[in-house]
């Protein structure tokens, strides 16, 4: 999880680019991230997952936890300093306040999940 959540992170960072999705997908992200904001909901359950985020390998957990650590402080720097990309490929058109956001829905999800 805590390798997971450093991946979809670097996608912020442009470390990571997602393939393209075709426009139903795109539309679906789109009303799933205003449905975020307007009703303050979570990242909906088994919401599908880019392949290139998904974690199926064994992962050293303190490796993980200092990478994910280094990953969020260089997500703040790019926040402070207006560096995040205008646009993601499964939400859409991007602000700071979007990316922020939905970063913190995401981790947020995946800890309560582990009761952390």
């Amino acid at each position: 999880m805590l390798t997971h959540c450093d991946l979809v992170l670097q996608v912020a960072l442009r470390k990571i680019e997602l393939p393209r999705i075709n426009l139903l997908f795109e539309t679906i992200g789109t009303v799933t991230k205003l449905e975020m904001y307007v009703f303050n909901n979570g990242i909906p359950r088994n919401m599908p997952t880019f392949q290139k985020l998904i974690v199926n390998f064994e992962c050293d957990f303190d490796e993980s936890k200092t990478n994910l650590l280094k990953t969020l402080e260089e997500f703040r720097e790019f926040c402070d300093n207006r560096k995040l990309p205008d646009s993601h490929r499964l939400f859409g058109k991007m602000t700071e306040k979007d990316w922020e956001f939905l970063e913190y829905k995401h981790l947020n999800h995946h800890l309560k999940q582990f009761n952390v």
